[in-house]
């Protein structure tokens, strides 16, 4: 069982929403931006939260704010500058788009760390989600070396270390969800309302 002091928890809130045409972390739901919502599952199990955006907004949160390290080159940047800011080994990685995200599901991935693989993800019908991780702080030597041969796919990248997929529960599949579109908005509302 990991301790809490050696994980930190990381939400990625600098992507461009050109679906949205608005910024994802601050989409209502309940009454609560979707950012609070990663914010309230990584808290019970993390001993600090960096946000990665470039906007100032996030600041309101009251969380430390990081801007990526390289601009403009998409969340294997983000993710590089958050493992290179944080002090611990361990780091719960979350895109701040899926605002249905539970602390049980995060703490699937820290029961399942190892001293063999860099990076523990979830898995839905074959599909690996790197935006619902936990990555070692060594992975950032391997994403800068990818960024500075200009790679910017996150998939490649992620593929480039040890990977370790866990497959989720019929009944998690909804919690890890994210918005891209207004579609897709309106079916977490509908969800988080079942």
């Amino acid at each position: 069982m990991l301790d809490k002091n050696n994980i930190t928890g990381i939400i990625l809130a600098g992507g461009k929403s050109s679906r949205m045409g608005t910024d994802k972390g601050f989409l209502i739901l309940k009454n609560k931006p979707f950012v609070q919502y990663s914010i309230d599952a990584l808290s019970p199990l993390v001993s600090k939260i960096i946000i990665v955006s470039n906007n100032p907004d996030y600041d309101v949160f009251m969380i430390d704010r990081i801007e990526d390290v390289i601009k403009n080159a998409g969340p294997v940047a983000g993710i590089y500058s958050a493992l290179e800011a944080s002090s611990t080994e361990y780091n719960l990685i979350l895109s701040c788009d899926i605002p249905l995200i539970t602390s049980e599901i995060l703490q699937e991935l820290i029961d399942f760390a190892d001293d063999t693989h860099d990076i523990i993800q979830m898995e839905s019908d074959g599909k690996s989600m790197p935006l619902i991780a936990l990555y070692k702080k060594q992975v950032a030597k391997t994403f800068y070396s990818l960024l500075q041969q200009d790679e910017r796919r996150l998939r490649i990248a992620v593929n480039n270390c040890k990977v370790k997929n866990i497959v989720l529960d019929k009944h998690q599949i909804k919690h890890t969800m994210n918005v891209n579109t207004q579609t897709e908005y309106k079916t977490v509302e509908n969800e988080y309302n079942d």
